[in-house]
């Protein structure tokens, strides 16, 4: 083999080693956002510093040809204000990718999607108005019934993982999600032997963003849809919901239903934005006074497209039963903070 050869069999290795990274791509990205607070709980008031759902992640895709395509997301939390690892539902003694963690398969069919992710049914409805400070935080919606883990009075048992998912390609400005949570007779959840469903669906076209969400495990579910408008510097949105707890553990009274909605509001002025809430929880039917209220006033200001200093204040008022935000019956909840937030 000539010297001449060997040069072009090496020259084209390399060609080729190089349009197989061109065609797979792994990105880091993350989110630290973190605040000073003083919370008052009833008539204890605590000053410090809080984690408002910082984590990092990597995702990547592969390019396999004929327009289809592998992914994958791992995503870990942690405590922003300690360093300590935590997961969606529940604190973790180290790193672990509890937020998240799928293989996907998608092409012109839409997406399939295997692991474990949270409800898309939450993205559709209640994450979506959150504007002020991405529903994260003691500023977060006190009220949605997370279909995580349904019902804020004795719990249901829809976990993030084990997921089968679907979505849809965008057909007019329209996405569709399904997903089956299997149960595989977990102990550690409520109805271990009950799988749970979600679906949420998505349009989202000019200024113009509709969703809605459904989640059902066992004898609970919930149901849920949204609306946001933007027009000039004003963005206005809110969302309906309907749930069912029909699970109550020994010794306890099922909550039964329960209606709840959110109205919020921002105005952007430059780099700041002013933001304005209200949500209201209705009693549920079979727990008497259990009915609150949380308001929260906001300012934002973007630095970069990365980066904002905020402040908010927020109040969550608990009838007599109510145990929003505190998880004490008839103890109400205030905080006022000042955050920075960095997304890479």
């Amino acid at each position: 083999m000539t010297k001449m050869t060997r040069i072009a069999l090496a020259a084209l290795a390399v060609m080729g080693a190089t349009t197989a990274i061109a065609q797979s791509s792994v990105t880091l990205y993350g989110r630290i956002n973190t605040t000073v607070e003083r919370q008052k709980s009833g008539n204890q008031t605590v000053t410090g510093m809080q984690n408002n759902a910082s984590r990092w992640g990597i995702r990547g895709t592969e390019d396999l040809g004929g327009g289809l395509k592998a992914g994958f997301t791992l995503e870990s939390g942690f405590n922003s204000d300690t360093g300590t690892g935590s997961g969606w539902t529940h604190p973790t003694t180290g790193m672990s990718f509890a937020r998240q963690s799928e293989v996907n398969l998608s092409g012109g069919f839409g997406m399939v999607r295997l692991g474990n992710f949270v409800p898309e049914s939450y993205y559709a409805t209640a994450d979506y108005v959150s504007m002020h400070n991405h529903d994260t935080g003691s500023s977060s919606d006190a009220f949605y019934d997370d279909p995580v883990w349904f019902g804020g009075v004795n719990g249901g048992g829809l976990s993030t993982r084990n997921k089968i998912g679907y979505r849809t390609p965008s057909m007019g400005g329209v996405t569709v999600d399904a997903a089956i949570s299997l149960a595989e007779k977990d102990p550690a959840l409520f109805q271990k032997n009950k799988n749970g469903y979600d679906l949420a669906a998505n349009y989202n076209t000019g200024p113009v963003h509709l969703g809605a969400g459904y989640s059902k495990v066992g004898d609970n579910w919930q149901a849920a849809f949204r609306g946001l408008y933007t027009f000039g510097q004003f963005t206005v949105g809110g969302y309906y919901q309907r749930s069912h707890v029909g699970f109550a553990l020994p010794g306890q009274v099922a909550a039964g239903n329960r209606n709840n909605f959110r109205l919020s509001a921002m105005y952007a002025l430059g780099a700041s934005e002013f933001h304005a809430n209200v949500g209201r929880a209705n009693k549920w039917s079979n727990i008497a006074d259990s009915a609150a209220t949380q308001y929260t006033l906001g300012y934002n200001y973007n630095l970069s497209k990365r980066t904002k200093v905020y402040g908010y204040y927020t109040k969550v008022n608990n009838s007599a039963n109510a145990i929003y935000a505190t998880g004490k019956a008839g103890v109400d909840f205030s905080s006022v903070a000042v955050g920075v937030r960095h997304n890479f």
